[in-house]
């Protein structure tokens, strides 16, 4: 079991990852390894851990993107980091290269409606029978001729919410062919990244600000 694990993070309670496009935090249908089975495999050869390893997911990123997961070592960690989790007290920013040019600082509000069958969300401008209120914020941060880098923050987290959203506007994220982007990436990934996580550490109580670099698929506008 072999993977080049870019750890940004690491302590008694947590572990981070800059994740990879492909790289699958949860095991899905295809029995691909995850980030998981890795992460456990990493720590029981570094320590030297006889037996089963702990290795709690506390959020999700889509296979598509890149950026920073956070995983719980112990189940303190795993249990307290849902809660913050759950009780939105945990900032997360991302990154899209979105096709078309946008300018200045906005926010969205759409509803979204989760089609479960094909891995995708249906956007309406109004509520609809099973859909839920989707808002993010956003502010430019580079224009192109042809792309505009984007720093998102989300107001509620719902299925596919960025890659949706930004399509609906006709701004589809780079390489998110799902929801109409051009043409995809080499890679097969988008060119969406979560960039930071920033949490007070369920433990010590101490502010946690983690940044994760952004893949050569952002360039040349990083």
């Amino acid at each position: 079991m072999t993977i080049n694990l870019n750890i940004i993070y690491e302590d008694n309670h947590l572990i981070a990852v800059n994740k990879r496009a492909g790289d699958l935090v949860q095991r899905d249908n295809t029995g691909d390894l995850t980030l998981p089975d890795y992460i456990k495999d990493y720590l029981k050869n570094r320590y030297r851990k006889p037996g089963n390893v702990f290795c709690g997911v506390i959020h999700r990123l889509d296979r598509p993107t890149t950026g920073v997961v956070l995983f719980a070592r112990t189940s303190k960690g795993l249990e307290r980091m849902n809660k913050a989790f759950k009780e939105r007290q945990i900032k997360k920013t991302y990154w899209a290269l979105v096709e078309g040019r946008l300018e200045g600082k906005d926010s969205l509000r759409h509803y979204l409606r989760k089609n479960s069958k094909n891995n995708k969300s249906t956007v309406f401008k109004k509520a609809e029978v099973g859909t839920k209120e989707a808002r993010l914020s956003y502010q430019v941060i580079k224009t192109g001729n042809n792309y505009s880098l984007l720093e998102v923050e989300l107001d509620t987290g719902r299925h596919h919410q960025i890659r949706a959203q930004f399509a609906a506007i006709g701004h589809a994220i780079k390489g998110d062919v799902k929801y109409g982007a051009r043409r995809a990436e080499r890679d097969k990934g988008i060119c969406l990244h979560a960039k930071t996580l920033v949490f007070i550490h369920p433990v010590n109580g101490e502010k946690i600000e983690i940044d994760a670099s952004s893949p050569k698929s952002f360039k040349p506008f990083t």
